[in-house]
């Protein structure tokens, strides 16, 4: 791996670490402001919708100026955001902040370029997955720093996310070179920057049935993601420091199958089956979760899940690339971080609807969902893979 390589994975982890500082105080600082919870829960729509829009506009303008420039402006919206956030003094100025840092948030798509402008096609995968691990490792150190950060106050965390964000932007100015060399050509229209290629990516040859998987995807994991913490809270008799326990298991084991385990896998098996196999054990976890609620049992499910679901994401974002030309590649990444932004959005929702607080059965009710889900994805890419497939055996 080259020296921009690991410029980039160090920028990825210092932006992870910005990004989940704030994950466990979003909901808490907004109801400080007095806003309910569907008030609140659409804090998180803001910042998914503006990157769903946003996104692949950054992507294509990394492809016809440059990663370096591209990534600066995502960085700094990042740091200004939060500044406002921490110090808003009414409702109004924090849904702006949220805003802001969702309509400059293409920082991991830029992030994304770099690494392919950096690897070639022999160790894309690996580099994904260091830079998916790297990321990772932020999901360990995020809510660590958040929790100290709280002790002062809820804005403070926000104030210490763009801190952390500011220092990624620093080191994008003085130790990243800019890593693209062929620039696009130069967009005639608006919808030629990227809004017009939300719709038209999805008959881009090869990389339309990706987008379509990976938003589908996202889509079941984000149902997860709501649904995990109230049942293992709920049904499970847990409580935040046990919940917080489970977060760094599944960070810590991220990071390991993201680093040697996809470095291993894909020196024996080609980046489609290595998917399969990672839809396959998830969409299993996701429906053996609730069978028994045993806390041993539950953990010993959701560590099996935690291993395989790691090589999901590597995987799609390597063969969007692979089957991306070199001038595309922001484009390409770009639509793909867009999409993925925007099922962030409905996952939470379709869980909120099925669970009823008089009824703790319904806990269990989207985690089968999700598993049912993510099987038939799992069917979708098994029967397209003739499309995307980029190294058959």
């Amino acid at each position: 791996m080259t020296r921009n390589f690991w410029i980039i994975a160090l920028i990825s982890l210092i932006n992870s670490l910005s990004l989940t500082i704030l994950i466990p105080v979003i909901y808490l600082y907004g109801r400080q402001f007095g806003l309910n919870d569907f008030q609140t829960s659409l804090l998180f729509s803001t910042y998914s919708i503006a990157q769903f829009f946003a996104t692949p506009v950054i992507g294509k303008l990394s492809d016809r100026f440059g990663r370096k420039p591209l990534l600066i402006i995502s960085l700094t919206g990042t740091v200004i955001a939060n500044l406002m956030a921490g110090t808003a003094a009414t409702a109004g100025v924090l849904f702006f902040a949220r805003f802001l840092d969702g309509i400059t948030g293409g920082n991991a798509s830029v992030a994304q370029a770099v690494i392919s402008d950096s690897t070639t096609s022999e160790n894309r995968a690996r580099g994904f997955g260091i830079n998916a691990a790297a990321f990772g490792l932020g999901f360990v150190l995020g809510p660590v720093i958040s929790l100290l950060a709280q002790q002062i106050s809820l804005g403070a965390s926000f104030l210490t996310s763009g801190a952390i964000a500011l220092i990624a932007l620093l080191i994008t100015i003085f130790f990243l070179p800019e890593t693209l060399k062929e620039k696009a050509k130069k967009a005639n229209n608006i919808f030629d920057l990227g809004l017009g290629n939300l719709i038209r990516g999805l008959a881009f040859p090869r990389i339309g049935i990706l987008l379509v998987i990976n938003f589908l995807i996202g889509t079941t994991f984000t149902i997860f993601t709501y649904a995990f913490q109230p049942y293992f809270i709920h049904v499970l008799g847990q409580n935040n420091q046990t919940l917080t326990l489970m977060f760094l298991m599944f960070g810590v084991l991220g990071v390991v199958m993201q680093t040697w385990g996809v470095t291993l896998l894909t020196q024996k098996f080609n980046l489609v089956h290595i998917l399969f196999l990672g839809l396959f054990i998830r969409s299993f976890s996701f429906i053996l979760m609730p069978v028994w609620a045993n806390v041993a049992y539950f953990v010993a499910v959701t560590i099996v899940y935690s291993l395989f679901n790691s090589l999901v994401q590597p995987m799609i974002n390597a063969l969007i690339s692979l089957n991306t030309s070199p001038a595309d590649q922001g484009t390409a990444l770009g639509l793909n971080a867009s999409y993925l932004s925007i099922s962030n959005a409905f996952g939470p929702v379709i869980a909120g609807m099925l669970i009823q607080q008089s009824n703790p059965a319904t806990y269990a009710y989207p985690l089968y969902l999700a598993g049912i889900l993510t099987f038939l994805v799992l069917g979708l890419a098994v029967v397209t893979r003739h499309r995307y497939q980029v190294n058959p055996s």
